[in-house]
């Protein structure tokens, strides 16, 4: 956009100030701001770039722990796994890119993200993403699927970081706004960890990486507004990645990291330019000045406000040492990588920028980086929804038969389709991979393993935002527990519709009441995450949506477990309450066609016992198979458990208290199923009893399929031609 632009309100709207916005920067400068300052503020004071509908309640999260070395305010939290070792992870959302331009959207929050980890010092060892569609039936569906998916997957497997977990859901609440939010994991040495503060003055300001674009332009404010029926019009604010590029970048900045002479290092991510130099002057206490005339541009004719304003992918920003310019050239250069010193640091406390001669920018940078307007918006909470009882969801006529018809739908269905285009083992180290409870990476050159899995159950968090969202929490520490990992830290996405309607703001708000009590109680600090707000089109928002990464680590990766049944004739134990909740449950709504009613109640004392009741039956090596009941309650996770080995399993009626199809299908929180010798089974039982949790032996393997006494048998064969086929028949593969 030309400087020769005046500024109208028409011009301050697309910038997107609203209310008081633009007469409080007028107020901060004393003056009209520049075509170029004006672009500046309004990525700065973007939501996605100043949370300023969500800092308030965010502060209110447990951020702190033994393990953590750095919380949130970074490019992502570190956590001390020993030995030297630190874990460094984040998650981001690439939401509203993904649905204009699915690959590129994904591609290159894929590239985003891992930037985001290794800028800290990093080697990115493990990509995850949690995706939610619209309905299978939409006719945009299909397409967005297949670009995302190839977009993740292109990124990922080019720069040699494998794709080892994650989730991928459909409902239609997703279809104008689907959501596409990536993890990355890295290792670093906690004696080599890079932060991104500019402190001292006189110090060379270094540009690395690609060239400088037009591609993403206000990619930041579009991804803080709403769509409408124009959005198809934002596809040039979409970034372009190229995965061969990031790969080069990442070896570059690690050999240069393996020197001493980086000050400060910053991603230019969200708000490119602009973001990554207010922040890392504003945390060093420095001025800084830039000469846009030195940035390598890929376009001619580039204008100080695009240079300032593109995200164009595949660029770091870097302070270092004065004198150190050759060697550090030398390196990008040997990498085939732009190197340019484009400024340098002052005692001015302004970011100056000059272009052709001209002073296009002369700012505060503590106002530049601090004075967003930071709102307490209006909130009213969701009113509690009444519980279900189990008598009153029909029963099915065979049990067996509901568990095939639900193992077939979209809710259920095998994600094997995705997962295969990503490759899950580049580099060596993936132990586990997609289609258990969580992923495992190991720890090169240790017997040591980092565990991580992404959870989230959106219809639960609508019914009851502080619920459903301590739900995710412990849905996660569960899935980490399973694979006999000790749950670290979290990162979260909090994905949600628009902040100004108070009911949405009620949501966001309880959300992160349930998340900061079930953190604290699991003592499982949240180490970083991102907002995803004005996630709605046309005043139709999705589902609240807070999507939880979690992070944990196995000691001895030999102690481990997965889901599959390994032998015949071991017994299954189930190990916690059954009070067969079937509010918000799958089998409400695949086989009753409802969704209705409170999401089942979580008790982290609990979860506390029973979780660490199971994670020392693996490292005791007594337990052969273990897997949690979520999603479609226990019948579910036993056939789970029976597809992922191969082996059958005889179950023993249910004589309890409860509806048979409650007890199979309720999805009471808190329980795991572990397979064991018949000599280990009634001790692991007792043992369980002796904490106050119920156990009981609910089946044993052998055999080719599930039986159940008084209901026809179902075939593994045929359960999984019914799981596997879904997807493949969506995308017509």
């Amino acid at each position: 956009m030309p400087a020769s632009v005046k500024i109208t309100a028409d011009v301050i709207k697309a910038h997107g100030f609203k209310g008081d916005e633009y007469p409080r920067l007028l107020e901060i400068l004393g003056r009209t701001p520049s075509m170029t300052e004006l672009g500046i503020f309004s990525v700065m004071w973007s939501e996605h770039c100043s949370y300023k509908s969500s800092r308030f309640w965010l502060k209110t999260l447990p951020t702190t722990g033994t393990c953590v070395i750095q919380g949130p305010g970074e490019n992502a939290g570190v956590i001390d796994i020993g030995d030297g070792d630190a874990c460094i992870f984040k998650m981001e959302s690439h939401n509203h890119p993904s649905y204009i331009e699915p690959y590129q959207g994904a591609a290159t929050g894929v590239g985003g993200i891992m930037r985001d980890v290794f800028t800290m010092g990093a080697r990115p060892v493990a990509n995850l993403n949690a995706l939610r569609f619209g309905a299978p039936d939409h006719p945009k569906t299909k397409h967005l699927v297949a670009g995302v998916v190839a977009g993740i997957g292109h990124y990922g497997n080019a720069t040699g970081v494998p794709t080892v977990g994650g989730e991928t859901n459909f409902d239609k609440a997703y279809n104008n706004n689907i959501l596409v939010n990536a993890m990355c994991i890295g290792l670093a040495k906690t004696d080599k960890i890079f932060y991104s503060a500019a402190k001292g003055v006189g110090l060379p300001v270094v540009y690395v990486g690609s060239k400088t674009g037009r591609d993403g332009i206000h990619g930041a404010t579009m991804a803080s507004a709403e769509f409408d029926e124009k959005s198809a019009e934002k596809r040039p604010t979409v970034q372009v990645g190229d995965p061969f590029t990031e790969k080069l970048l990442i070896e570059a900045c690690l050999e240069l990291m393996a020197s001493d002479v980086i000050i400060a290092i910053q991603d230019m991510g969200a708000a490119g330019l602009t973001s990554s130099t207010s922040e890392m002057a504003d945390k060093g206490g420095v001025g800084i000045e830039l000469n846009l005339d030195l940035v390598p541009q890929r376009e001619p004719h580039m204008t100080a406000y695009e240079m300032m304003l593109s995200e164009s992918q595949e660029r770091m920003l870097m302070i270092l040492k004065p004198g150190s310019e050759p060697q550090a050239e030398a390196i990008f250069k040997k990498w085939e990588l732009d190197f340019a010193v484009i400024g340098h640091t002052t005692d001015t406390g302004r970011m100056i920028v000059k272009h052709k001669g001209q002073i296009e920018a002369d700012l505060p940078v503590d106002k530049l980086a601090n004075s967003a307007p930071q709102y307490q918006r209006p909130w009213v909470a969701t009113p509690p929804a009444a519980r279900i009882l189990p008598e009153w969801v029909k029963a099915p006529a065979s049990n067996l038969g509901a568990l095939k018809t639900m193992m077939g739908q979209p809710q259920l269905a095998s994600r094997r389709w995705i997962w295969e285009q990503y490759d899950s083992m580049v580099r060596g180290d993936t132990l586990q991979r997609p289609g258990g409870d969580a992923a495992v990476v190991r720890v090169h050159g240790t017997m040591k393993a980092i565990a991580a899995c992404c959870d989230v159950t959106p219809r639960y968090v609508l019914a009851d935002p502080v619920m459903g969202t301590k739900q995710a929490v412990v849905e996660t520490w569960r899935n980490l527990i399973c694979v006999g990992a000790n749950p670290l830290a979290i990162t979260d996405n909090m994905n949600f519709a628009n902040p100004e309607r108070p009911e949405i703001m009620g949501q966001f708000v309880g959300s992160v009441q349930g998340m900061g009590e079930a953190c604290r109680a699991l003592d499982f600090p949240v180490v970083s995450g991102n907002v995803s707000l004005y996630n709605e089109t046309n005043g139709v928002g999705i589902p609240p949506t807070p999507a939880i990464g979690g992070v944990g680590l196995i000691p001895d990766y030999s102690k481990s477990a997965t889901i599959a049944l390994t032998a015949a004739g071991e017994l299954l134990i189930l190990i916690g309450r059954e009070e067969g909740h079937l509010g918000q449950s799958l089998y409400q709504l695949i086989i009753a066609d409802k969704a209705e009613g409170a999401p089942p109640p979580v008790d982290l004392n609990d979860e506390i016992k029973a979780g660490n009741l199971v994670r020392a039956l693996i490292r005791e090596e007594r337990v052969s198979a273990v897997h949690d009941c979520s999603d479609g309650g226990l019948l579910v996770a036993i056939a789970e458990m029976a597809l992922a080995g191969g082996i059958g399993v005889e179950l023993y009626p249910y004589e309890g208290k409860l509806p048979a199809h409650a007890a199979w299908f309720g999805e009471d929180q808190g329980r795991y199923v572990v397979a064991a010798k018949p000599g280990v089974a009634e001790q692991i039982a007792e043992r369980a009893r002796l904490l106050g949790l119920p156990a009981r032996i609910i089946g044993k393997s052998g055999g080719n399929g599930l039986t159940l006494k008084g209901e026809a048998a179902l075939s593994l064969a045929v359960l999984r031609a019914v799981h596997e086929a879904w997807l493949p028949g969506l995308m017509g593969a």
